[in-house]
């Protein structure tokens, strides 16, 4: 994968305008999770190294174009940018009127890009403008990379210099690593509540993994085709045709999907449902199942022990409610514990790792939600491509 970098250009005297993703949690003006600042830091900091003046642009929320309320405001995050810096971020909203100077060591942001008219739609005018306003610009938001937005795409056709930051090119590199050259055996843990949601993701990871762990309502559904009763747990029956062709798929190469033997079950989905342990032929109608057993949870430990590479998206099962979080612990704890390169992702997934403490054990931890989602398809992310044509 070619594409310029940040730490490759020289920026001293250069305006350098970085699209970042701080869309951070807000709440009557209150940050609930800076992560996504700090994760930008690294880029801003090189540049103003550098001596570049550096223009930050973001989104946040989820705002109408050209409706500005005060909720949609920069403001709170350019207040926690600026703490962090230790100097001033001004949010300038007037930059399509009046020319933007930005000297060299200074940072300034401008007004979330969403209340833009034509940000969403990938307006060549507006990646115009955004590219009139630097000398390099450079894209760092991989969690928007899989979306042709006017300040990921137009910008990066137009501007003088487009190339990747150090966010952006360090998850590229890592999911490379784990999808276009792994260490072998590959294994892939897909989970979530629907099959149709992730079953493009299932069928194309079929075909390049040696070991499909599929978990939560997924799992369910897998359950059904391999011929076995669910009672009343999460699933999609209708879908039971598609995961029988990826079971079939993986299990063509000799690889498999493998599906658990013992679950844990309650009769309701609430915090203090009673869990009652099963093997998997005992579960009744009235049975949820709600995560896997202690069986289960050791054979999949003993598959990532001998993977070469693990890619982590989902938990196996109700990892929020302390009686079913157990196949999930064990599951988190053997990668981190695994030799193996390691690449999660998905917000399910980062929470999960971070209430099991094992944040500093995953080789790489991914701040891309459908980004990552879409890699793993192996689709083309609109925001890379336009690097890459212009790197050539």
């Amino acid at each position: 994968m070619q594409f310029l970098k940040l730490t490759e250009q020289d920026l001293a005297g250069k305006r350098v305008l970085i699209r970042v993703d701080m869309n951070v949690p807000l709440k009557h003006g209150t940050i609930g999770d800076d992560t996504r600042i700090r994760a930008s830091l690294p880029s801003i900091l090189h540049a103003l190294k550098a001596g570049a003046g550096v223009i930050l642009m973001t989104h946040l929320g989820r705002p109408t174009e050209g409706e500005p309320k005060p909720e949609d405001s920069l403001e709170p995050v350019a207040e926690r940018l600026s703490e962090l810096l230790g100097l001033s971020v001004p949010v300038n909203n007037s930059w399509q009127e009046q020319p933007l100077v930005v000297h060299p060591g200074e940072v300034v942001m401008l007004e979330n890009v969403r209340l833009n008219r034509g940000e969403k739609k990938n307006n060549d005018e507006l990646g115009r403008a955004y590219a009139a306003l630097c000398d390099v610009f450079v894209n760092d938001a991989f969690g928007t990379a899989h979306r042709a937005e006017a300040s990921t795409h137009a910008v990066a056709k137009h501007a003088p210099l487009a190339c990747a930051g150090i966010l952006l090119t360090a998850e590229l590199e890592a999911l490379s690593l784990a999808l276009e050259a792994p260490a072998r055996p590959l294994v892939a843990i897909v989970a979530g509540s629907k099959v149709s949601t992730k079953l493009t993701i299932l069928e194309a990871l079929a075909d390049k993994v040696d070991q499909l762990i599929v978990g939560g309502g997924i799992a369910n559904t897998f359950l059904l085709a391999e011929g076995h009763g669910i009672g009343k747990s999460l699933a999609e029956p209708e879908l039971v045709a598609e995961a029988k062709k990826v079971i079939a798929k993986i299990r063509a190469h000799g690889g498999d999907v493998p599906l658990p033997s013992d679950v844990v079950c309650a009769s309701e989905f609430a915090e203090n449902a009673e869990d009652t342990l099963k093997l998997v032929d005992e579960v009744t109608k009235n049975d949820m199942i709600l995560d896997i057993g202690p069986d289960s949870a050791k054979a999949l430990a003993d598959i990532v022990a001998q993977a070469g590479t693990v890619v982590w998206n989902g938990p196996v099962g109700v990892f929020e409610f302390e009686q079913f979080s157990h196949g999930t612990r064990v599951l988190a704890e053997a990668i981190a514990e695994s030799d193996a390169f390691s690449i999660a992702g998905g917000g399910d997934t980062l929470s999960a790792i971070a209430k099991f403490g094992v944040t500093d054990k995953i080789s790489y931890i991914s701040t891309g939600g459908g980004a990552f989602l879409e890699f793993l398809e192996g689709k083309e992310l609109p925001a890379v491509a336009i690097l890459q044509q212009r790197a050539r």
